[in-house]
């Protein structure tokens, strides 16, 4: 990088972190949350700085497996970045269309997929009248068993027992047996920023709106905390988007999510 315009170098101040991905909060939602003091030390951080400004960042989550990269800013700074600096050699990426030609040349894109990400909007919440139950880590074996049995069904879940630790999960029983649940991926109290997931029905018991019960139930309980809530939904899953609208969501922005192997 000898006479190279580009500055690398790792960022550990969350104000200064916090103050590049506040530019665009509701994309950068699940890295403001990786600040939060339980997750911050399985994040790695990378800043690119042009004329002695900050214009690209990635994050690196190690919690899970393979770790979650998520790129921000400048493409040409996050090819830099991702070139010389964080180097899995696997990763779940995430990114928009304009990163797309500086990752490809890097790691090799499988599975990838057009997502949606939605911001919800108080102003426009309409609660289900459906009464759903609040869940906590005393539910964490049925939580388990239940998002196992989704798997089985092909839904892939993203699902992980600290999340019911930190976060904010509901759920719908049929006869003692949990059938429809959502919750959040992550929330962050210091930010006030959330982001909900794990949202699933099993399928005998679809077309009854325990979905929209239990997701409108976590927005409620973050709208009370004065948290903001995204979430991700496939481009091309109309019926998903359809109920995330009449609950109160809005789109944000198109982002890819897609498994990354290094060339």
């Amino acid at each position: 990088m000898t006479n190279s315009p580009w500055k690398l170098r790792e960022l550990e101040d969350k104000d200064e972190i916090y103050s590049f991905l506040q530019r665009d909060r509701f994309y950068t939602a699940y890295a403001i949350a990786d600040l939060e003091h339980d997750l911050f030390p399985y994040t790695q951080w990378v800043g690119a700085e042009r004329d002695g400004r900050l214009v690209s960042l990635v994050l690196l989550f190690t919690r899970i497996e393979p770790p979650a990269l998520l790129a921000v800013g400048d493409p040409e700074g996050i090819r830099m970045i991702l070139k010389w600096k964080l180097r899995p050699e696997q990763a779940i990426l995430t990114f928009r269309d304009e990163h797309r030609p500086a990752i490809q040349g890097i790691y090799r894109l499988t599975d990838a997929k057009r997502m949606l990400r939605m911001v919800f909007d108080p102003d426009c919440f309409s609660p289900p009248r459906i009464r759903a139950e609040r869940l906590n880590i005393e539910n964490l074996d049925e939580l388990e068993e239940f998002y196992r049995e989704a798997t089985e069904t092909g839904v892939v879940t993203a699902f992980s027992a600290y999340q019911v630790e930190q976060g904010v999960f509901y759920g719908i029983r049929f006869q003692g047996k949990l059938v429809s649940v959502a919750g959040t991926h992550v929330v962050s109290p210091t930010y006030r920023i959330a982001a909900v997931g794990n949202v699933f029905t099993h399928p005998l018991y679809r077309g009854r709106g325990y979905a929209s019960a239990c997701t409108g139930a976590v927005v409620s309980e973050l709208l009370r905390r004065g948290i903001d809530a995204v979430l991700n939904v496939g481009k091309d899953n109309a019926v998903a988007i359809g109920i995330y609208k009449r609950l109160g969501f809005k789109m944000h922005c198109e982002i890819i999510e897609a498994q990354g192997t290094r060339v």
